[in-house]
Order: C-alpha cells, then structure tokens, then sequence
C-alpha cells in the first residue's frame, strides 16, 4: 500500500464546539490588559503569535467550563488537559498561547493551528461559493465565502493531523486519532463533524 492510499483512508474531523450541552459556558472575546479588543483574525493565519500580553475572556455567558470551546469569532479555548493530550499525542503544527477566563482559573490557552492546507473538495462538498470581484473584498478574492457540507481530498494533507483549510480557515480540522484521543480521555465541548 503506497502513502496516497493510506492516507486516503485515515478520516478527518473539523473539530467544533458542542453548543447544545446544557449549562455550559460561552466565552466572549479576547480582551488585553487595557481592556482592549485583540485582534481576533490574527488566530486564524496559521503562524507563531506574540501577543504581548495574556488574552482574558469575559463570559457572555456563566456555566461550568468546558476543555475544548469556541470563544466569540471562533477562537479555540482548551484546558491544560487538552494541551497534555496533545502532547502525549506528539500533535505537530499547534501553539498553545496562555489566556484568563473570568472566574475560572485554568490554565486556559488558546489554541493556534499553524497549518492551512489547500485540501478542500469542490465536487465533493455540498456546496461552495467563492468571493468574487462583484462582492468588493479584494482581501478574500478567490476564497471561500460558503462551504457546505464540506469535505476534503485526504492526499492532500500529507502529515498534518491538525490544520485549517486554506481559504476556509473557520475549520479546525483534526485527524481521527485526535478525536478518538479526545473521546476516550472523556474531555468535554468538542463535536466532530467527519469532512
């Protein structure tokens, strides 16, 4: 068996937060010292962050913690739990950035994939639809505007086990032993979607 063919059959997962779980937490959006808004996008353009600070995340709304969560716009809040899985896991092409939660002493730490892999399926996905020049965004020209039920060619992910799709980098996309790591390690929030 070659590596297209193994790779072809490892499965992938976008890696979401389970916001059905009743009396959880929702976390608002990174703050500074000063109490400034962060920059919320920088967390998506897969490459080492130095922020300068520790990001604090308010609640928007109280409830019991959760490992793994979106904060507002997407970004990935895990507990030390899910760090030290990654770790055990020998999980490449992540930065674990320290962060505050209001109330909840952690340690807490955003999750910063440094992969985007050009792997979306076109013909495969229920729908896509790109930005065009009519839409006045030469920032996204080209890029994905809508991906539904998305799905990716696996052969080209190569080694990469977590990444973010190129031009849809609002996925978090992990290979399927992360999930079934996370899963049997009981930690709590993420949902996967098989893509």
């Amino acid at each position: 068996m070659n590596q297209g063919e193994t790779q072809s059959m490892i499965k992938y997962y976008d890696l979401l937060d389970d916001t059905q779980l009743p009396g959880r937490w929702q976390l608002g959006a990174p703050l500074d010292a000063e109490e400034n808004e962060i920059d919320p996008w920088q967390f998506k353009k897969g490459r080492v962050l130095e922020l300068g600070c520790v990001p604090r995340f308010t609640l928007d709304l109280p409830g019991y913690p959760l490992d793994f969560s979106l904060a507002a716009f997407s970004i990935p809040i895990v507990h030390s739990r899910l760090v030290s899985l990654f770790e055990s896991l020998r999980v490449d092409g992540v930065q674990f950035i320290p962060a505050q939660i209001d109330g909840h002493p952690g340690p807490w730490y955003i999750l910063n994939s440094l992969r985007i892999i050009r792997c979306i399926d076109d013909a495969r996905c229920e729908q896509v639809q790109y930005w065009k020049p009519e839409d006045n965004r030469p920032d996204k020209l080209g890029e994905y505007r809508a991906v539904h039920g998305m799905r990716i060619d696996p052969a080209s992910v190569g080694d990469a086990r977590l990444f973010r799709p190129w031009g849809w980098r609002v996925a978090l996309i992990v290979a399927e032993d992360i999930k079934q790591a996370i899963e049997s390690n009981g930690l709590t929030g993420p949902r996967f979607v098989e893509v």
